[in-house]
């Protein structure tokens, strides 16, 4: 007999030590972005994440261990967003600059529905600048397995689009602006929200945001099509 191929395989149920894992991972996140790691404590993490003090030596040999996990934790989510809009690091590039150029609206759109309306971006980017301000061996993972593969693969994309090198110096520049205007969505919030008269970042609001960061996509682009002799 056959099966469809739509026929779902018995899922595993997860355990409640990797629940308890998961819920201080995700309480660390939270207070270290908050907080900071040194103004935090184990017993506040614990309490965040209603688990036994001892369970964070057990699963990570202690706050530094934890903070190791809590950047794993944002590589892996941030993969997977990144992924969604613009394939496996190794995957070829779209052969035409009509596809690269598509491709590179497709990311800024994905870009803007994660980093400026999900909640759970906010307790990253709170971690993140928290590690960018004072680096330490977490943001060696961020940057090695998140900012540094997005970016050298944005890059790609706008060389295919434009013809522009990849690893040039404008080029690199280029895409750091395109990841900037997103960026300042979440970490200006409360700001943007006053001045456009908003209570909230929603679904709609992060359309009119894609608009707007589209548009000037379309207009850097246009701008380089016309400088080519």
């Amino acid at each position: 007999m056959i099966r469809s191929s739509d026929a779902k395989s018995p899922r595993r149920e997860t355990s409640p030590a990797e629940l308890t894992r998961a819920a201080l991972v995700r309480a660390a996140l939270r207070l270290f972005g908050r907080q900071g790691f040194d103004g935090t404590s184990t017993r506040e993490i614990a309490a965040e994440a209603q688990a036994n003090i001892g369970s964070i030596a057990y699963h990570f040999g202690g706050k530094e261990g934890l903070r190791t996990a809590a950047a794993d934790f944002i590589v892996e989510t941030i993969q997977t967003v990144a992924g969604q809009a613009l394939g496996n690091a190794q995957a070829p590039v779209p052969g035409s600059p009509e596809a690269a150029q598509a491709q590179l609206f497709a990311a800024l759109e994905r870009m803007v529905g994660f980093v400026v309306a999900s909640p759970q971006a906010g307790e990253i980017v709170q971690f993140v600048l928290r590690e960018l301000s004072h680096p330490t061996a977490a943001l060696d993972r961020i940057y090695d397995g998140v900012f540094e593969p997005t970016h050298r693969r944005l890059c790609q994309l706008w060389e295919q689009a434009t013809g522009e090198p990849a690893e040039s110096e404008a080029t690199r520049l280029t895409v750091f602006t395109l990841i900037g205007q997103v960026i300042y969505f979440r970490i200006g919030r409360e700001a943007v929200m006053r001045r456009m008269g908003w209570r909230d970042i929603g679904a709609a609001e992060a359309a009119k945001v894609v608009t707007a960061t589209s548009d000037n996509l379309k207009a850097i682009l246009a701008a380089r099509k016309g400088q080519r002799p």
